[in-house]
C-alpha cells in the first residue's frame, strides 16, 4: 500500500518522532509506514486520517 505520510509530515515540519508522539506509536513505526514496509492497522489509519484532516483514500492508495 502506498501512502503520502512522509509528504504530509514534511508539510507540517514534523519529525518522525513528533508524528509518532501524536499518534502514540514508535518512531520506527512511522519509518516503516513511510517506507512501505508496514501497512497500518485500521485504528492507526483512522488516527492518521483524523490528524491530517484528510479522508483515508487521499492518504493511502492500494498498489496494483
Amino acid at each position: 500500500m502506498k501512502n503520502i505520510i512522509r509528504q504530509l509530515r514534511s508539510n507540517n515540519d514534523w519529525s518522525q518522532a513528533t508524528l509518532a508522539d501524536q499518534l502514540q506509536v514508535s518512531r520506527q513505526t512511522i519509518n516503516a509506514l513511510e517506507t512501505g514496509k508496514y501497512d497500518p492497522s485500521l485504528p492507526l489509519a483512522f488516527a492518521i486520517s483524523k490528524l491530517f484532516k484528510l479522508p483515508l483514500e487521499k492518504i493511502f492508495q492500494v498498489e496494483e
